[in-house]
Order: structure tokens, then sequence, then C-alpha cells
């Protein structure tokens, strides 16, 4: 087994523990911190929003795609100098077509760019495709995605309140989604990629991962917590420290096994092809994949434990715990403190004991000396076919009366 596993073994049985709910004032200060930088970013330079969402004007070209292609097609339209140009975003598709989107432009430069494309394309410019994309539409995919997320929250909230009938870790899961969703656009603001519907589509997807993982880790809690108030041994943040140590293992090697691939994917997207709906892709999903499996760990639990303690029968079960640990405590220093106490020094030990046996030995000896039967005991005795006499034993039915 390997070190990995067996610290997980250790974790699984209680034999090693970290204590993610007795630190969780740490966590939340992080992630506060976190969720902070990224609504600072997210207001003070705000998201670069793509083509589909702001508006703009695409180019497809056919083209036999090479290694250079992206450098040389963002070069030629960037030679144009048409007015609000920006960066265009190259992208190449199945090796024989490219495509070239920039932001919105006059009519003259919509020309201007397509003979440039053209010319890059060893092409007639009537076969450069180009086609106007409204921002209207743009809003209406944003209104659309939005649409989506809130019912992807109700959903999920419903989903975990009929699973578990707690309507807590509904909210303790949904808390750690708008975490996860905060930070995840906070760092596409900070970074500056751009926004497209394949971002919307890894948000989305990297809820449902995080949902994932939170779930496993609530299922373990109830596991644990089942019938938790009618017993004195843990209180509910323990039972639940316990579950996430119990799952930490294997959330750590799920959110790496994912993290591999899609780290891969984004290299490839970000420095070999330098733009495209992969890069944004990846992206969310990486981060998001990563904050997820965070909030699954340190922030969701933390938080179902803070909610349910606030119960009733919580609270009654933390003073019956610590009174069970004080008297234990109390159990235990007890006797060393008698063992302590008790304890004399050799020469207060009483002689009369040493002495009489002495005496004892004395005449003992006196007897054998001078030849004497022994002082006959007051028990009665009988003799056997050895010659020596045993004491007579009552039989069993008068014995006691």
């Amino acid at each position: 087994m390997s070190k990995l596993g067996q610290i997980g073994a250790k974790l699984h049985r209680g034999e090693v523990s970290y204590d993610f709910i007795g630190h969780r004032k740490f966590w939340f200060s992080l992630s506060i911190a976190l969720v902070v930088i990224s609504l600072g970013g997210l207001f003070v330079r705000g998201l670069a929003l793509g083509v589909e969402f702001k508006g703009g004007v695409e180019y497809d070209a056919a083209v036999k795609v090479t290694s250079s292609t992206v450098d040389d097609f963002s070069n030629a339209v960037k030679a144009t100098n048409a007015k609000g140009l920006g960066d265009p975003v190259v992208t190449t598709i199945n090796n024989t077509k490219v495509r070239v989107q920039t932001k919105p432009l006059s009519q003259d430069d919509v020309g201007r760019v397509r003979a440039a494309i053209a010319k890059e394309a060893g092409i007639p410019a009537e076969q450069v495709t180009s086609q106007q994309i409204g921002a209207s539409w743009g809003q209406q995919i944003a209104d659309k995605a939005i649409l989506a997320l809130i019912v992807f929250l109700v959903l999920v909230f419903a989903v975990i309140w009929l699973y578990f009938r707690e309507a807590k870790a509904s909210m303790a899961a949904i808390i750690a989604l708008i975490h996860d969703v905060t930070i995840t656009v906070g760092v596409y603001a900070l970074v500056g990629f751009d926004v497209t519907p394949a971002t919307v589509i890894g948000v989305l997807t990297i809820l449902g991962y995080s949902l994932y993982d939170t779930v496993v880790v609530f299922d373990k809690v109830r596991e644990n917590t089942r019938g938790i108030t009618g017993s004195n041994r843990f209180t509910y943040s323990d039972a639940t420290n316990l579950a996430v140590n119990q799952t930490v293992v294997r959330s750590i090697n799920t959110t790496v096994t994912a993290l591999l691939p899609v780290g891969s994917i984004l290299v490839v997207g970000t420095v070999v092809l330098g733009t495209g709906p992969l890069k944004d892709l990846s992206l969310a999903l990486f981060v998001g994949i990563a904050v997820g499996a965070y909030s699954s760990i340190f922030i969701a639990p933390s938080l179902l434990a803070v909610f349910k303690e606030r119960e009733p029968g919580m609270q009654a079960l933390n003073k019956r715990v610590s009174a069970k640990k004080a008297q234990t405590a109390s159990a235990a220093a007890a006797p060393v403190a008698v063992a302590t106490a008790g304890a004399a020094p050799r020469s207060a030990v009483p002689s009369s004991g040493v002495q009489d046996t002495t005496r004892a030995d004395t005449s003992r000896k006196a007897d054998r000396a001078t030849g004497s039967a022994p002082a006959p005991s007051s028990r009665p005795m009988k003799a056997t076919a050895a010659g020596r006499p045993q004491p007579t034993r009552k039989p069993r039915s008068k014995r006691g009366k």
C-alpha cells in the first residue's frame, strides 16, 4: 500500500486527523479574502466579453491550417488599422478553415478586413464569408446563461433538501457553489480571458463537479451523525470533522486526476493555439475544479456544522459531551492523587506485625529443639491412612447451618 493509501486508511479509522472544523475561522477568513479580491477584479477591471456577448464581425475562410496560421492572420488583420478593431480573435476549425472575430466595424472597414483575410488565405475576397453579430443577440445569451444558473441553484437546493431531509445542508451547499462561481468569475476578470459561450459551459460544469464532491462529504456526515443526540460521545462538529477526514484522500485523488488533463488542455489552448473556445473552457474548468474541491473540504462541512449546532438539541448534546469529558478527566486524575497521598515512608510502617511474626518463628524453633509438640489447633482433626491428622469437614448439606 502506498503512503497516501496508508494515510487514508488511518484517517478513515480515526487514528490520525486534522481539525478541519476547529480551524474553520481561518478557512472562512481565507475564503472571504479570495471573494473580496475576485469581486474587486470584477468591478475594477470587468469581464472581457467575447464577440458573442458584445457583438462584432465574424469572418470565415477556407485555408490549409499550419502552425503559423493563427499568427499570420492576426497580423494581417491588425495591419489594416481598422478603427476600433481591437485584438482580433483567430481560431482554426478542422485544419481546413480559419475564423476571425473582431469588434463592431464600419462597412468600409469590414471590406478592408475581408480583403486582408482573402489575401493571406490566397483566395478571392468573395469566398470569405462575414456576418455581423449584434449586441442584442449577445445580451440574449447572457440572460439565458443567468437564467440557467438560477434554475440550476434552485434545483440543487430542492434535490439536496429531499435527499438529506435537511434544509441546512442545502444552504451550506448553495453558499459553497456561489463561493466557487464568484472566485472563478473573478479569476477571469483578473486574467483578462474572453468570456464566451464556452466559458458559460465550463462554469455550469464545475458547479456540478463541486456539488458532487460536497454531496459525498455530506453523505458521510449523515452516516456519522445518525442518532447522535441519543449519546454523549461526540458533538456534531466532532462527527463532521471525522467525516471530512474519512473522505479527504478521496477528494484529493479525484481532484488531481481531473486537474491533470484539464491543465494539459489549458496549456495547449493558451500556449499552442493562443486563443479560441478551448482556452476559455479549460480555464473555467481548471479554476472551478480546484476551488470546488477546496470548498467541499473546508467550507461546506464547516458551514453545515455551524448551522446545525445552533439547534437546541445539538447545544444540549455539546453540554453533555463537555460534562462527560470533564468527568473523565477528573476520574483519571483522582487515582494519581490518591496514590500520592496514601504512600507512607517505610519508617512510618508499624513494626507490630514484624515482631509478631518473629515471635511465632522463635516459638516454633524452640518447640522443635525441645521435642515438644505444637499446641493443638482448635479445629477438630481426624486421622488418615498415612497417620497425618486432617481437619474434619462438614457435609455439604450441613455447611452454612
